[in-house]
């Protein structure tokens, strides 16, 4: 606790007192106080892409600074939390002087590139394929730069996100996404385009905890598609033409896992808001909550993981909400089902649009386990089970509309997994069966993952 509290330079001596009748131990802990060391300078070794400044921001003390084995300590966690190395030891050696230390880092660099390649299969949609590229340490400065694309038949992306970590050299990171898309799936009888600019500022707020605040513009257009037929809903919302937004948020973060003092298990916590109205016709306040925990048991065999994740929006101009703009379930969030596949539906006419919600929530249990094959093969089984809807309409959007799913009534869905690591990478394939659903939901039994490192 001394030293916690920056009280340097003190011994801690343990004072045993046996008790024979009782047969038990006393122990007072005395503080006295030490000789002052001093730290002389920090070697760092191993680090052949890592820039040594990189390494030395996870350190609290430099040279000069009284030596603090509890500070030396949490450096090495912090460090190995980085993920840039597969291995980092830390330690303290006697100086040039008897009252000087030198501190060593030894580091192994590892890769922190990642190549994904993500596919997904339904009867209506077919195949989809999905490609990003991202740098966690690029060029060695901390910094991460991340591309996608998606030619997938539900998406085409094109994202550009980076990020530094430390701008002007303080605990203060920056960064800043740009790009535009297109939506061409045949779960929606329109297009969409979007162009959308979002940089932001990321501070800490505790040793686990940061607080992120930025700025969004962002604009959108649903486009009919050909001689696709539309219901009443949808076509008042592509009467509306472009439509821009201008906001300002925050997302209040907590990650145990920061420290990396417990690499098996942890607890992520996020809160957020934004508010639009800066500019453009879309005025809205929209929250997102989610939390995450994961442990690992049986002898670290078997990871198990829960989370839960809500949102919801209130329009100050409902006349001007769409579809594109309210909340929408992918296999990301509720597995089995496709893209926008349960929530509220528009089926005037004989079509079955999805129109999104203003409201969501989803529960996704999980686990990960071997599954007795020879370690060699890298084959794992997972079991999950999802429940979440996604509902709410504001009455001014549903004028002409035959609206079924407005209720919150929950959807459920149990499936397993295989986990394949193979020479290109860790694939997964999900199988999914939904157990509660509406028959106007349409579902998606199989997706599969590819990632791959480099």
């Amino acid at each position: 606790m001394a030293l916690k509290q920056g009280i340097n330079c003190l011994r801690v001596e343990p004072r045993i007192t046996r008790n024979e009748r009782d047969l038990t131990l006393d122990v007072e802990f005395v503080l006295t106080k030490g000789p002052r060391i001093f730290v002389e300078r920090i070697d760092i070794e191993g680090n052949t892409t890592t820039l040594d400044r990189v390494v030395r921001q996870q350190f609290k003390i430099v040279e000069g600074d009284p030596f603090n084995p509890r500070e030396i300590r949490e450096s090495a966690e912090r460090i190995r939390a980085l993920g840039y190395f597969s291995t980092s030891n830390v330690d303290a050696r006697q100086g040039t002087a008897s009252d000087q230390v030198i501190v060593g880092v030894n580091v192994e660099e590892q890769p922190t590139g990642s190549l994904s390649l993500g596919g997904s299969f339904s009867v209506n949609d077919g195949v989809g394929v999905a490609i990003g590229l991202n740098e966690r340490n690029f060029l060695g400065r901390g910094q991460r730069l991340g591309i996608t694309l998606s030619t997938a038949q539900e998406a085409q992306e094109y994202i550009l996100g980076f990020t530094e970590p430390q701008l002007l050299g303080r605990d203060l990171a920056f960064s800043i996404d740009f790009g535009l898309s297109g939506r061409t799936s045949s779960f929606a009888s329109y297009d969409i385009k979007r162009r959308f600019f979002a940089p932001a500022l990321t501070f800490k707020t505790g040793e686990d905890s940061r607080l992120a605040l930025r700025y969004s513009w962002r604009n959108s257009e649903m486009l009919q598609r050909g001689v696709a037929v539309s219901g009443a809903v949808i076509t008042s919302e592509i009467a509306q033409g472009l439509v821009s937004s201008s906001s300002l948020g925050f997302t209040y973060t907590y990650d145990s896992r920061l420290t990396g003092l417990n690499p098996n298990a942890g607890v992520l916590i996020e809160a957020g808001t934004d508010i639009s109205g800066l500019g453009g016709g879309s005025e809205f306040i929209r929250s997102t909550a989610r939390i995450v925990g994961q442990t690992k048991v049986l002898n670290e065999e078997v990871t198990l993981r829960a989370s839960f994740e809500a949102g919801a929006v209130n329009w100050r101009n409902p006349q001007y909400s769409r579809s594109v703009d309210r909340f929408v379930l992918g296999t990301d969030k509720m597995r089995g089902f496709e893209p926008a596949g349960i929530g509220p539906r528009d089926l005037s006419g004989g079509v079955n649009d999805a129109l999104g919600g203003n409201m969501y929530s989803v529960l996704r249990l999980e686990a990960e386990f071997p599954l007795g094959l020879p370690e060699e093969l890298g084959i794992r089984g997972g079991l999950f089970y999802d429940i979440g809807n996604v509902w709410g309409l504001d009455n001014v959007n549903t004028a002409g509309g035959t609206i079924v799913g407005e209720s919150g009534s929950l959807r459920h869905v149990i499936g397993f997994s295989i986990l394949w690591t193979t020479a290109i990478g860790p694939l997964r394939f999900n199988f999914s069966k939904a157990i509660v659903k509406e028959t106007f939901d349409n579902e998606q039994t199989f997706d599969l993952t590819i990632q791959a490192k480099f």
